[in-house]
């Protein structure tokens, strides 16, 4: 019998997965490996981090150095891997509620320091473990468990907010664009400095169901592609127009000091130059 060639990356004792079937988090987990087995990755080194949610299993299935913790910490942690041993590859896996919220101080500050990590954030626009509640990437109007009558406050824009504050490689894509999620996974592993992909994806669970009426995860799909946009075509779009529409590209890409670089700075100041 043919093995999937990913398969040897993954813990075979935590197989099978325990997604729901359609959730777009198995197709983050395959969409990463295919990514690290295209650039050859080294999974010795090779740090995956998950917090609390859905998405936060992804680092149990990889067969590397994981770290499992609370809700919203995982940048606290990363900070700490990096500036302990630079050489690492530090992989985040976070959903929208536990990098947005919770976790939404700690996303703000590794962006302004611009911490050689990469960020990748699954915005299913719930919080799709707990039951299916409101998030800050929750669309305007739409039901869940905890809007019965609609959800009334604005959405955050993930890649706006990390670009804005500092992060030097983001982009968005959904799940409806694998290939250019292994292109960009590629890019943001080889990019120097805070690297915030953002990966808008179907929960048929909970978000499918409450909010668009269907358990079905290609209702999702549909659901999100119709509202898909590339960069090109929103920058000839009013603000009118843009209401509601999930903007896809490469947002950010730019070179500038890490915050590892400049400890290392401080280190040869305080060692009188050398």
């Amino acid at each position: 019998m043919k093995v999937n060639p990913l398969r040897k990356y993954l813990r075979e004792w935590g197989l099978p997965h325990f997604f729901c079937p359609g959730c777009g988090c198995g197709q983050i987990l395959s969409l990463f490996l295919r990514a690290a087995d295209e650039m050859k990755l080294d999974m010795d080194k090779l740090v995956a981090i998950g917090g609390v949610g859905c998405t936060a299993r992804i680092p149990v299935y990889i067969k590397a150095e994981a770290l499992h913790g609370v809700h919203g910490r995982t940048l606290a942690w990363a900070t700490g891997i990096k500036l302990y041993n630079p050489d690492l590859n530090v992989v985040i896996f976070a959903g929208d509620g536990d990098i947005a919220a919770i976790g939404g101080n700690h996303l703000i500050h590794a962006a302004r320091r611009n911490l050689d990590v990469n960020i990748i954030v699954n915005n299913n626009m719930n919080y799709a473990m707990t039951g299916g509640q409101v998030a800050p990437t929750t669309p305007l109007c739409l039901y869940t468990t905890t809007t019965p009558r609609g959800n009334m406050e604005r959405i955050f824009d993930l890649c706006k907010l990390a670009e804005t504050a500092g992060a030097t490689f983001v982009s968005r894509w959904t799940t409806n664009h694998p290939r250019q999620i292994v292109k960009t996974i590629k890019d943001g592993m080889d990019h120097r400095g805070l690297t915030f992909i953002e990966i808008v994806s179907q929960c048929p669970t909970h978000f499918g169901r409450y909010a668009l009426g269907s358990p079905r995860a290609e209702d999702t799909l549909k659901w999100i592609k119709e509202r898909t946009v590339t960069k090109k075509k929103a920058e000839e779009m009013s603000e009118k127009e843009l209401e509601g529409k999930i903007v896809v590209g490469d947002f950010v890409k730019k070179n500038l000091p890490t915050l590892e670089d400049n400890y290392v700075e401080l280190e040869k100041k305080a060692r009188g130059g050398k």
